[in-house]
C-alpha cells in the first residue's frame, strides 16, 4: 500500500510540475519516484532549515544586532545550498539516469540546463 501511495503522490507531483506558462504542460515528465531514505534526509534537513528561519525571524522581532542576524541568514543560505546539492545529486543519479535508460536523455539534459540557468547565479 505504501508504494501505491508514493506512486500516487509522484503522479500528482508530475502533474503539478508539468505546468508551464499559463498552466499548460511544458513537456510530459516521467514518473517522479525517489529513494525513500534520500527523501527522508532531504525533508529532515528542510525541517531544520524551517526552524532556523523561524529563529531568524525571532531574532529580528527581538531587535537582535544586525550582524548576528546576517550571520544566521548566511547559515540558512549555506544549509539551503547543501540541500540543493543533495537534490541535484539525486536528480543526476535517479532522474537523468532513468531518462538515459528510457532513451530520452536529450530532453532531460535540456530541462536540467534550463533549471541550472535559473538556479545558479
Amino acid at each position: 500500500m505504501q508504494d501505491e501511495e508514493r506512486l500516487h503522490e509522484a503522479a500528482m507531483h508530475a502533474d503539478a510540475s508539468q505546468q508551464g506558462q499559463g498552466g499548460k504542460p511544458s513537456r510530459p515528465l516521467a514518473p517522479h519516484v525517489h529513494n525513500a531514505e534520500s527523501q527522508r534526509r532531504i525533508i529532515n534537513r528542510l525541517s531544520r532549515i524551517e526552524g532556523h528561519v523561524r529563529g531568524v525571524k525571532t531574532m529580528v522581532q527581538n531587535d537582535t544586532h544586525c550582524t548576528e542576524v546576517l550571520i544566521q541568514i548566511a547559515a540558512v543560505r549555506g544549509a539551503l545550498d547543501r540541500v540543493a546539492r543533495l537534490i541535484l545529486d539525486e536528480h543526476l543519479n535517479e532522474c537523468v539516469a532513468r531518462a538515459a535508460r528510457a532513451g530520452d536523455i536529450e530532453t532531460e539534459l535540456e530541462e536540467l540546463k534550463k533549471i541550472l540557468d535559473r538556479f545558479l547565479p
